[in-house]
């Protein structure tokens, strides 16, 4: 898999066992009955995360020095979260305030942050990146996606099942380590575990370009 060509690449081992276990660290005091955590204000990530640390210089190599996260969230699905989620568009950034701007909208709030769909050459810049505390097999909810989707730009609800089938399905499976980078606009899904393991994912989103006006990208965990 390539990313430029079908939407998403594997980076075996990206992280070590050093830096795995400082993750966990600065993760630890997070929620774990939940699906999904967004993180706003961990700042003891933002090293990791930058440009040139250990998770977000994946991102660099497709977006430039530039880059930085604008969303980031974690997953810690289990026995007791074991959730499903149906083939979509990852489409709304998360955003500082809500500002009127033409081409941007419709605008919702999530875990009280704005979040508005940006015009579609802002998505297709984006890299979003999955990084893997714990192995993910076949059977442990590995995450779906329908490969070179991201080429297709906006798609309409009810053509998701047909192009899906047009572009086939690929299981993303992974190792402790491994990082996971998609196009942010990929169609993707994830099934409910077949055998509930813990599968904790650090998902962050990427981004090197300035939105107009005064709108901002939401501070994730930049101190």
């Amino acid at each position: 898999m390539e990313l430029e060509r079908d939407g998403a690449q594997l980076f075996h081992g990206a992280l070590g066992e050093g830096p795995l276990r400082e993750l966990e660290e600065a993760l630890s005091a997070l929620p774990s009955d939940r699906p999904g955590v967004r993180i706003g204000d961990l700042f003891t990530l933002a090293p990791m995360l930058a440009a040139d640390g250990s998770i977000g210089r994946v991102a660099a190599q497709y977006l430039g020095e530039n880059c930085r996260p604008v969303r980031t969230i974690l997953f810690d699905k289990s026995g007791a979260t074991n959730w499903a989620l149906g083939w979509h568009q990852d489409r709304a950034i998360a955003v500082a305030e809500k500002i009127g701007i033409p081409g941007y909208g419709p605008w919702s709030v999530k875990a009280g942050i704005p979040h508005v769909e940006p015009p579609i050459e802002i998505l297709e810049n984006m890299v979003t990146l999955r990084v893997h505390l714990d192995d993910v097999d076949a059977n442990n909810a590995p995450l779906l996606i329908a490969p070179g989707s991201h080429r297709l730009g906006r798609i309409p609800e009810p053509q998701i099942d047909k192009i899906v089938a047009t572009c086939s399905m690929y299981a993303c499976l992974a190792k402790r380590g491994d990082i996971w980078a998609y196009s942010t606009l990929i169609l993707h899904a994830s099934e409910a575990a077949r055998q509930p393991g813990r599968r904790r994912v650090l998902q962050a989103d990427y981004s090197a370009t300035t939105l107009p006006d005064s709108l901002q990208f939401a501070t994730t965990t930049e101190g």
